[in-house]
């Protein structure tokens, strides 16, 4: 098995059409030798049966018994005492060669082995009754048996024939399987090209619509996705290293001049440490949470009020800069770990706040649903609606990226991470529901629906 692994898929298509090959050849060639050795037996016979009948014909017109040219056969004419009365030349002498009598309305033929043929030699005998002088005596024709070749030059162009047919079959194999594996040696060297130089390279489609085919452009809808990935990585790594960048300079900043100051700058200098570092850890907690969502590490999920918490945190915001408006049903539970649905609606606020004109209103409500298996209580749905300026179309998807921030909200407020909406959504799908940015009238209106507690 170690050593047919480290043989490539080529060969060992070209052996196994070889062996396959070879293997149908040889029955193919033995069959056919079997049905030539019958159709020549069978000739062979029915020349002796029509001997014979000429011998048995010329004995009941009580003709001379010579047989000089019996056609390469051998004949004996046996009396009714069991003597032999006449014979060719090379049974001449001999005693009769079967012991058998045939029927006197059908001739009987068998084959008969040694005796007076010699060790060795088998015979095909005919036999057959003859009416002479008011007696039935018995005609015996035979011809040496057709051994199994039939004759040598046969077996040379059957057996030539078959290796032929058996190289041909397998270099069309081994043909066959070099260009249906072509596609794939390109495709290897293009994934080289790829890895050593740039992801946008694709690999070549072969025409078709083989596994080949669906291989290539499966291949390449890969390396599509690993662009994107590689691409949002770079963005990820330029966002982070600028929003930590801007906070650890600010320090460094404060701290220069409280070091080259009187000693009463030391509190403004502490004060504004102090912010960064606040930023600094709101960023480093953000990617703690992340890792902790990425990993599915979750608490176990008890009922939580969607209305209720609405409430709380309207409660908790009565005294924002923000007027914050709140309409909640009742009794709109779904199944979860509050302290994340909580940071869900918190981080949703805290974007409506820095992108809200002057109004923010949570919405908590329940509907029905078409999909029972997803939805089998209905869905509980919270709404989060600023007055701001809205989020275009094409742009909803992007916001949800991670520190994926757009250019209108970077010169509108600095201080945000670019990780609040993606951890809100990753929250969500991870409780089983959906957040999406919807039409509204006015402003961004975000939408989380979850599956319904009974």
């Amino acid at each position: 098995m170690i050593v047919i692994r480290k043989i490539s898929l080529a060969m060992r298509i070209t052996l196994f059409a070889g062996v396959m090959a070879v293997v149908l050849s040889a029955l193919l060639a033995v069959v056919i030798m079997l049905v030539i050795h019958r159709l020549s037996t069978d000739a062979l016979t029915a020349r002796i049966r029509n001997a014979s009948a000429r011998v048995v014909a010329k004995v009941q017109h009580e003709e001379q018994l010579e047989f000089r040219d019996a056609e390469a056969l051998e004949v004996q004419v046996v009396d009714r005492r069991g003597q032999v009365v006449a014979s060719t030349a090379v049974l001449r002498d001999k005693p009769r060669m079967a012991r058998f009598v045939p029927s006197q309305k059908h001739n009987l033929t068998t084959t008969v082995c040694d005796g007076v043929f010699g060790a060795g030699s088998c015979h095909i005998v005919v036999g057959q009754v003859a009416h002479r002088t008011g007696e039935d005596w018995t005609v015996y024709v035979a011809s040496p048996r057709i051994p199994w070749w039939v004759t040598p030059w046969l077996v040379a162009v059957v057996g030539g024939s078959a290796a032929v047919l058996a190289a041909a079959v397998t270099l069309l194999g081994r043909r066959i399987a070099t260009v249906s594996l072509r596609p794939v040696a390109a495709i290897l060297r293009e994934l080289d090209e790829i890895n050593a130089t740039c992801p946008q390279g694709r690999v070549p489609v072969p025409a078709g619509s083989d596994e080949i085919h669906d291989l290539a452009s499966t291949i390449n809808e890969t390396l599509t996705r690993l662009q994107g990935a590689m691409e949002h990585q770079r963005r990820c790594i330029s966002d982070i290293s600028h929003d930590l960048r801007n906070p650890i300079t600010a320090m460094r900043a404060e701290m220069e001049d409280a070091m080259l100051a009187v000693p009463d700058t030391m509190t403004r200098a502490g004060n504004a440490v102090l912010c960064s570092l606040d930023r600094l850890e709101e960023i480093v907690c953000d990617l703690l949470l992340i890792a902790k969502l990425d990993a599915d590490t979750f608490c176990a999920k008890a009922p939580v009020d969607l209305a209720e918490m609405a409430d709380a945190e309207c409660v908790m915001h009565r005294h924002a800069t923000k007027k914050l408006v709140c309409d909640s049903e009742p009794d709109v539970v779904v199944l979860g770990d509050r302290l994340h649905l909580c940071r869900l609606l918190t981080n949703l606020l805290a974007n409506a706040e820095r992108h809200a004109e002057e109004e923010i209103k949570i919405a908590v409500s329940h509907e029905e649903s078409c999909d029972h298996d997803r939805f089998p209580h209905g869905v509980a749905v919270l709404e989060v609606t600023d007055d701001g300026q809205g989020i275009a179309p094409d742009k909803r998807e992007l916001v949800f990226q991670r520190f994926a921030r757009l250019d209108a909200a970077r010169d509108k407020d600095a201080g945000g991470t670019g990780l609040g909406l993606a951890i809100a959504r990753q929250i969500a799908e991870a409780h089983g529901g959906t957040l999406r940015i919807e039409d509204s009238d006015r402003g961004a209106r975000f939408v989380l629906r979850l599956p319904r507690h009974r």
